[in-house]
């Protein structure tokens, strides 16, 4: 039984890592695909957990190869979804999650249609930019710029299957886990899953 693919998208500031690492909490059944990328790691980065760390030459051989979901170069680094390993956790029957943003979501569901995106929002403009400002580190300037470009990704909401305003965490990582729940009670993967039991009822 092949597992499922959730796309989790989010302008910054809405809360999407921490719902999703959240979720990879409390369901061990999902996979957080571990991106591949050409930037060099931060201070507390451990290669192969938050990012696979490559360098340019070999971020592009990859490409040449087709071994990309996605790919997306931002800020002069390169970024990109790894295909053989989401390929090999779902034919394993696994949940794979990918934590990108709206234009990787696009080139993801040419390849994977019955992906199943979640886009979460927050519940104002105003505590979108007190989030951002929350640092304290970013200058007015930045953070009208950051909540701009939030501005804009958001206007992508309605290409995704399921929207979730994070008003409340617990509230919108209960959300989260139900999206998670349902897709699995879908008839595709019921039927294969319980065979023998449909088979003997009807």
């Amino acid at each position: 039984m092949a597992g499922n693919l959730y796309i989790v998208a989010a302008p910054s500031g809405a809360g999407k890592t921490t719902l999703v690492r959240l979720l990879l909490e409390r369901d061990a059944g999902i996979r957080l695909s571990v991106s591949f990328t050409t930037r060099a790691p931060r201070v507390g980065e451990v290669d192969g957990v938050h990012y696979n760390f490559v360098d340019v030459p070999t971020f592009r051989a990859m490409i040449e190869a087709g071994q990309f979901l996605e790919w997306a170069e931002v800020h002069g680094n390169f970024y990109g979804t790894s295909k053989p390993w989401i390929d090999a956790e779902m034919a394993a029957g696994r949940d794979v999650l990918l934590e990108i943003d709206w234009q990787g979501a696009q080139q993801v569901r040419t390849l994977f249609p019955k992906a199943i995106g979640v886009f979460i929002l927050p519940p104002s403009l105003e505590e979108l930019a007190r989030r951002l400002g929350g640092r304290g580190t970013d200058s007015a300037e930045t953070i009208a710029r950051r909540l701009a470009a939030a501005q804009e990704e958001m206007r992508h909401a309605a290409e995704f299957d399921y929207v979730i305003i994070n008003r409340d965490l617990a509230d919108a990582l209960e959300d989260l886990a139900s999206v998670v729940r349902s897709s699995r009670l879908g008839w595709p993967a019921q039927s294969e899953r319980h065979s023998g039991l449909f088979a003997s009822l009807f």
